[in-house]
């Protein structure tokens, strides 16, 4: 620790008696200063001793660091002899390396003419055989030396092609008779050490050929050795991978050039095996079975390409991607090329057979949607009038909609947009997607969703009839559901194709119109429908509804609690709701009940200002009221609510005492309602005639 004077005299204090308060003994100055100057003598003593001791040490350092440096010198003097005879080596080193290279100079420059002259003596010998016409060196005749034989022959080759043809066209044959016949003996002895699997033979063969005209033959021995064998399964695709995969660790073991021999082997296979099969496969099916041949196509092409990835992991040298490109493009370049009216005509043949075979089985001969200016001109009338035109069909409940056929009929398409996406090339994708997206159009939406739509329009009945059976809002149920399966289709499998190109809009545009076209169909039957509710409930109401009900003869003896004509009446609206939330969904629910809600209370509105009432059946006619609002509640549509809630209120002025008129009519409900319809209601009543009711009302 530090040292601190303070705290240490205080220490010395404290240790000496009579030096502080300690234990209550009394302070003795004379004490603590008899024990301060011994202790100063003690440090002084101390001091003096550590003092001899640092001088003594300094000496001693002082001593050794002389001895050091003197050191340092000797060995930096020994260090700079040492350097200096290395640099003495060096430079006799670099003089010996430079005689020494000088001289390999001048001997290569006398051993080189003097091997080509030995090199064109033996050439000379060998030609001099050949000139002769006997083949008398080992070399020709020892098969063991077939490698210096083929170096020998392809330098006599060479040299004979420089000579004039006249004078030695004799020996100049002998050569090339000669050139071919060891070609022959090293192809067939590579042949046979590629069968016994030596690869060292089989290299040291090929490096010898490398040289000759002929080793392009013996790389298609090689390649035609390797593919023995290699397809015996059903799976070309698989066994072409596997033969590359094991020709790959091999070739460059074998040739300089591997990447070359692989991708002509490759090429082989493309043109040779792959394309053979793949006609066989297409031709059987090309003309008689559209559906099978395009399975095929799809197949195939798509294995083929595969492959292609596979074969990519290899080296094949700089552009292997455009290689196998052109491979592939001339195995399926004549198929591509006629792949979308093939398309189109199967989908065209197969919707519209889904399509018959479905009416084909209800017994149904499909009816002709006329076209042209009749047609159309019924069509805008029926748009604005809303009116039935031509005879009402019926349909005996038959929707003439089946998701079965709308799931056969999205499958085929779906397969079609996959072939499309995987054979189309890539410019002509998005027009080729539109043309499959409009056959769907053609047999889904017009042929078939429209064509029930058409149909269940005309099979609503007229609103005046009795007991009409309405199925249109099962066709709308139906509809709809398919609608949601066909926008699925959309989104997932038609957009992908086409959301980078000047058709997605033409798409959106088409889908949107055929929407729209089938919107205004949907409305108008929903609109004919609520007419015929309407119709329905009147027939109810007209047939059960007496006038004795609010104008009973025995007052007193009423029992009932709600008409007849009521209990049947909201029976029949309960099953049209019923029937509405189950056909429609989201906000359409709502704006049809709206839509039935308001009708039906204009309805009740109308029918009960047909009639007069006494006291006790105005009483009957607010029950009945009550009932039709217990039954608008089903609607779950204010508005609804609120018009039975206004009707029940205009009910209590058939019943209220004539004093108490005013102070209804300015309630709540009745407030904001104009006058001529209150006044409307208090005619209503079998009393209104009185002077005293009539002063009451004014």
């Amino acid at each position: 620790e530090p040292f601190v004077a303070d705290e240490y005299i205080e220490r010395l204090a404290w240790r000496t008696p009579g030096g502080g308060s300690r234990g209550g003994e009394a302070f003795d100055p004379k004490r603590l200063l008899e024990e301060f100057v011994n202790h100063i003598q003690e440090l002084q003593v101390m001091d003096e001793r550590i003092q001899r001791k640092v001088e003594k040490l300094e000496q001693q350092c002082q001593k050794e660091a002389k001895e050091f440096a003197k050191k340092v010198q000797e060995l930096q003097k020994s260090n700079q002899v040492a350097f200096q005879h290395f640099q003495e080596l060096d430079e006799h080193i670099s003089y010996v390396a430079t005689k020494v290279c000088h001289l390999g100079d001048q001997l290569e420059g006398v051993n080189t003419p003097r091997q080509r002259a030995v090199e064109a003596q033996k050439l000379m010998k060998y030609f001099n055989e050949f000139l002769d016409g006997e083949l008398k060196s080992d070399v020709f005749t020892n098969s063991e030396k077939i490698k210096e034989a083929a170096d020998i022959i392809q330098k006599l080759h060479l040299i004979a092609q420089e000579l004039p043809f006249d004078r030695f066209s004799e020996v100049k044959s002998k050569i090339a008779s000669k050139y071919h016949d060891l070609e022959c003996q090293l192809i067939q002895e590579f042949t046979s050490a590629q069968r016994r699997g030596e690869i060292s033979r089989m290299r040291e063969v090929a490096a010898v050929l490398l040289h000759f005209k002929g080793y392009s033959h013996c790389v298609d021995v090689y390649i035609k050795q390797c593919q023995e064998g290699a397809f015996l399964r059903n799976d070309v695709f698989e066994d072409a991978a596997i033969l590359c995969q094991r020709v790959n660790k091999q070739v460059g073991e074998v040739f300089s050039n591997p990447e070359t021999v692989l991708a002509k082997l490759i090429q082989n296979i493309f043109e040779v095996k792959l394309q053979s099969y793949v006609k066989d496969q297409l031709e059987e099916h090309r003309k008689s079975d559209a559906e099978q041949y395009l399975k095929n196509l799809y197949d195939l092409y798509t294995r083929t390409t595969n492959l292609s990835s596979k074969l990519m992991e290899f080296n094949l040298g700089t552009d292997k991607q455009t290689f196998l490109s052109k491979l592939i493009k001339s195995i399926f370049i004549s198929y591509l090329e006629s792949y979308i009216e093939v398309e189109i005509g199967y989908l065209k043949s197969r919707s519209a057979m889904i399509l018959q075979r479905y009416y084909d089985s209800k017994n149904h001969q499909k009816r002709s949607i006329g076209t042209g200016g009749i047609q159309d001109l019924k069509e805008r009338i029926r748009q604005r009038t809303n009116l039935p035109l031509g005879p009402s069909i019926d349909t005996h409940g038959e929707t003439f909609l089946s998701q079965e056929v709308v799931v056969n009929l999205l499958q085929e398409t779906k397969q079609a947009f996959e072939r499309c996406h995987r054979l189309s090339d890539p410019s002509d994708l998005p027009k080729n997607a539109f043309r499959i997206f409009s056959m769907l159009v053609e047999f889904l939406c017009t042929e078939h969703i429209d064509y029930a739509l058409e149909t269940g329009l005309a099979g609503i009945p007229s609103s005046d009839s009795k007991n009409a059976n309405l199925y249109f809002l099962d066709v709308v149920h139906q509809a709809n559901t398919i609608f949601h399966l066909f926008d699925k289709q959309f989104n997932d499998h038609l957009m992908p194709l086409i959301s980078s190109s000047p058709k997605l809009s033409e798409c959106l545009q088409k889908k949107k119109d055929i929407i729209e076209q089938m919107e205004v169909k949907l409305d108008m039957g929903i609109d004919r429908t609520l007419n015929c509710m309407i119709g329905q409930m009147k027939h109810i109401l007209a047939a059960e509804q007496k006038k004795t009900d609010f104008k009973p003869e025995d007052e007193n003896n009423v029992l009932i609690q709600y008409t007849n004509a009521c209990v049947k009446v909201c029976g029949y609206v309960r099953k049209q709701v019923e029937k509405i939330r189950n056909s429609m969904d989201g906000k359409n629910v709502d704006t049809v009940l709206m839509e039935l809600g308001v009708r039906f209370h204009r309805l009740i509105y109308e029918h009960l200002q047909q009639y007069s009432y006494s006291c006790m059946g105005g009483m009957l006619a607010i029950c009945d009221v009550a009932e039709y609002r217990k039954c608008a509640k089903d609607f779950k549509i204010a508005l609804v609510l609120q018009l039975f809630d206004t009707l029940h209120a205009l009910c209590n002025l058939l019943v209220v005492a004539p004093d108490n008129l005013k102070q209804v009519c300015s309630g709540e409900q009745l407030a904001n309602l104009d006058k001529n319809i209150l006044h409307s209601f208090v005619q209503l009543r079998v009393d209104y005639r009185s002077a005293r009711l009539a002063r009451h009302f004014s």
